[in-house]
């Protein structure tokens, strides 16, 4: 059987790779894994989304990372952003690892990263709540990440999500509407959506 990224499986052997990335203008090193997701290279919805978020209408507050693998999408927004906590969740414990390693390896400290399925242990509340939802884990686990992130935002705060055109990203689309009242499409690269919404 094989393992899905979004599983742990200690049976699995270890395939380490380390590579640079440049994401938001800054040069950042990561160590990937076998069992985690696109282990080869910074996936292109995750880049296409860390360059599209535009902070100038976020309001003040930290930052939540839903699903974070190895860490690309936290730990350039936390490069970034200084000023902000970055909470960085996941369900795979060896990607946890891992971003726990490339945090420490690009020196980044504005960070706090733990195991959490979807919001189950996120207490508190974000100016901003990005994620490249797992879409193999099914349509009900992205959909929670969509609408249940209202329970966790600040007043003003905005929901970023990539998804593929193919992968789902009309009915994202129409979640968002229905739960916030509003969504844009930000960006469209390549059959990926950049969708944003802002809690009322």
């Amino acid at each position: 059987m094989v393992n899905q990224y979004f599983e742990n499986s200690e049976d699995l052997e270890h395939e380490l790779k380390t590579f640079d990335f440049t994401l938001k203008g800054h040069n950042l090193k990561f160590t990937s894994d076998s069992g985690v997701f696109s282990r080869q290279t910074i996936d292109f919805g995750s880049r296409v989304l860390i360059e599209a978020i535009d902070f100038s209408n976020v309001p003040q507050g930290d930052i939540l990372d839903v699903g974070c693998g190895y860490g690309p999408i936290g730990l350039a927004l936390a490069k970034d952003q200084t000023s902000r906590q970055v909470t960085m969740t996941d369900v795979n414990l060896r990607a946890l690892d891992l971003a726990k390693k490339n945090a420490s390896a690009n020196k980044i400290e504005n960070v706090n990263i733990f195991e959490s399925s979807i919001y189950d242990k996120i207490e508190d509340k974000y100016a901003l709540i990005v994620s490249n939802p797992p879409i193999r884990a099914g349509k009900e686990v992205v959909s929670g990440i969509i609408a249940e992130a209202a329970d966790h935002l600040l007043p003003s705060g905005e929901v970023w999500i990539v998804i593929q055109k193919k992968q789902g990203a009309p009915s994202a689309k129409k979640l968002m509407k229905l739960t916030y009242g509003n969504v844009d499409v930000v960006t469209r690269d390549k059959g990926y959506y950049i969708l944003r919404s802002k809690l009322q």
